[in-house]
């Protein structure tokens, strides 16, 4: 198959971008080449020539000799503007904003249909990890049974540090800030926003679901405290934030992000820093595990570098599972998780299906049991910032007419 010269517009020019641009000046074999740089910062000092460079959107996205355009900017709402514009006029679009392709995702497909152009975000999903590539054209869903995933390397490299060093959540995310992994609004990743929305993407690969953010229950790791983690360390388990999609049936998933208390027999325990880990089962298969680096410069722009290469031979997503056999989401089943909290009345023990496990001090309280998924998150108790709630080891999913 012959390659396609490829001249690209880039909007933003920051960690990634910039990481782009060094990786591409290393591989002059893809025969690709940044033609301009679209940014919103006149007077920031950047190590290319000046001539690179445009504040006005409109010299990339009219530009007839630009074929891709490459969105690397924060601004999600912004993205998805560029990206459909760029669409429109008949141009390829690579992104890695998660936000902006989760936010978005039937807008954006339905506009890859209509203009007949390819849209690829490798990078939007775990950095260096190809997983979108191999459950596009590897994994069948009717073979495919579960996906878990460390997605976020920026609560990796957090929990990492609280485990290793013993530092506090805080000190562990000034630190993560400090050295560039953590924004300094940090919310969307320990909050569980971002693992959500990579889960969103990884949802229409592996099962063909296109769902929105609001429909999948996420839970972060800034409700963390000093009991939960002493309990981590009293029974040898390390802390993950883990997004998960489990099959059910024959046309049931369920969908995730909660913090897991994880064993070192599980290949998540020792997967940490900013690393990223994805673990896949299959009716056939059994268990597979993909594992690189979940952020940084160089990890992200090689995901972009792979998705400009892919478009050099034509090639695009086909949305195969979404033709198949269709999936739903389901709130019907139960988990088995650890809860702890300040106040004995906070958390009724009456919510549990059983109890495995009951702790009580002036220091804290927790419960260690099975529970219904709609109660869980339909709780009055779950919006509490006092209430912690983390997977156990074996957290098993059971519908509920299995327990």
């Amino acid at each position: 198959m012959s390659r396609q010269d490829i001249t690209i517009g880039l909007f933003g020019f920051g960690v990634v971008g910039k990481g782009l641009w060094d990786v591409l000046l290393q591989t002059p074999g893809l025969k690709a080449n940044i033609r301009k740089i679209c940014v919103k910062t006149h007077d920031k000092p950047r190590p290319v020539p000046q001539e690179y460079f445009t504040f006005d959107r409109d010299e990339l996205l009219n530009d007839d000799r630009i074929n891709i355009i490459v969105e690397l900017i924060d601004d999600s709402e912004a993205a998805f503007e560029i990206a459909s514009a760029a669409m429109r006029n008949g141009k390829g679009v690579v992104s890695a904003n998660k936000k902006m392709i989760a936010d978005h995702l039937h807008e954006l497909l339905l506009l890859q249909q209509q203009y007949n152009v390819p849209f690829l975000y490798e990078a939007a999903s775990c950095a260096s990890i190809p997983i979108i590539r191999n459950l596009e054209e590897y994994y069948d869903n009717d073979l495919l049974v579960s996906l878990e995933g460390i997605v976020n390397g920026s609560t990796n490299y957090i929990l990492t540090r609280i485990y290793r060093d013993k530092l506090s959540l805080s000190d562990a995310l000034k630190l993560a800030q400090d050295l560039g992994y953590a924004e300094s609004n940090p919310a969307l990743d320990i909050e569980g926003h971002d693992a959500k929305y990579k889960l969103l993407i990884l949802l229409l690969h592996a099962f063909g679901i296109v769902e929105n953010p609001d429909r999948i229950f996420n839970l972060g790791i800034q409700r963390l405290g000093v009991l939960d983690l002493r309990v981590a360390g009293e029974k040898g388990y390390k802390i993950k934030l883990i997004a998960h999609a489990h099959k059910f049936g024959d046309n049931r998933v369920i969908a995730f992000v909660l913090p897991q208390f994880v064993d070192d027999s599980s290949r998540f325990f020792n997967v940490d820093d900013v690393l990223n880990g994805v673990q896949t089962e299959t009716g056939f298969a059994d268990k597979q595990f993909f594992m690189g680096k979940g952020a940084g410069a160089f990890p992200t722009a090689s995901a972009v570098l792979s998705d400009i290469s892919a478009l050099s031979y034509n090639y695009r997503y086909e949305y195969k599972k979404r033709s198949q056999q269709v999936l739903t989401l389901t709130g019907e089943f139960s988990l088995e998780v650890y809860v702890s909290f300040r106040n004995r009345g906070d958390v009724p023990s009456s919510d549990f299906i059983s109890i495995k496990e009951k702790y009580r001090s002036p220091d804290g309280n927790y419960i260690v049991g099975r529970i219904n998924f709609s109660t869980l998150t339909e709780s009055s108790w779950i919006s509490n910032p006092e209430v912690s709630v983390l997977l156990t080891p074996d957290f098993r999913p059971l519908s509920l007419d299995e327990e």
